[in-house]
């Protein structure tokens, strides 16, 4: 059994292990696997995680700060209500996931693969989301406010009553991503009316 917040060799196994409430401080792990860890109310700062699995771990009400989560993969995880603050994920994948009440604020998840994930009930502000795999997500009323969407995938993606104010939209093709009732700044407007082949004037 692992001691809860020890650093671990690279390649390291955590299996079925609880570290509720545990603070992971600066701490390293690199190719680590958790499955089934609870690591519910965890506190993670200036962490780093580098190609780590996260199977089927609970991260309920987590709260992670300047951490870095680089090409991990999180499948079967619960992040309901977790917070990520300044946060990097880039190049990481998540598959049936939970993302209920979800907060994220600043940091860089460009290269993120989140296809078909359900982000409905999550709040994302100021997040770097350049070039991330979006492909069906459901994200119908989610706060999107501030994120650069620039060259993500977005086909078949449901932003429908989204709060997107701020956001960068080049890229997004109306025709193949739902934007129904989205709330957006005029500016915005005319960067979707022109990615329709409008010729927008002033006058």
């Amino acid at each position: 059994m692992a001691e809860a917040g020890r650093e671990l060799e690279p390649g390291a196994r955590v299996s079925g292990e609880d570290w509720y409430g545990v603070e992971l401080r600066g701490t390293t792990y690199d190719g680590v696997v958790f499955t089934g860890v609870g690591l519910t109310e965890a506190v993670v700062d200036g962490a780093s995680f580098t190609g780590c699995t996260f199977r089927d771990v609970r991260l309920n009400a987590s709260r992670h700060t300047s951490s870095a989560f680089v090409s991990c993969t999180f499948s079967g995880t619960n992040l309901f209500d977790a917070h990520f603050a300044g946060c990097k994920l880039s190049g990481s994948t998540f598959s049936r996931c939970s993302f209920t009440a979800l907060t994220v604020e600043g940091g860089d998840w460009s290269f993120v693969d989140l296809s078909h994930a359900d982000l409905r009930r999550s709040t994302w502000t100021d997040v770097r989301m350049r070039e991330a795999e979006l492909p069906d997500v459901q994200a119908a009323g989610a706060v999107l406010r501030g994120v650069d969407l620039s060259a993500a995938n977005l086909r078949g993606a449901d932003l429908s009553e989204a709060d997107l104010r701020g956001a960068d939209l080049t890229g997004i093709d109306p025709l193949v991503t739902s934007l129904r009732g989205a709330v957006i700044q005029w500016q915005q407007a005319v960067t979707l009316a022109e990615s329709l082949g409008l010729d927008v004037r002033p006058d």
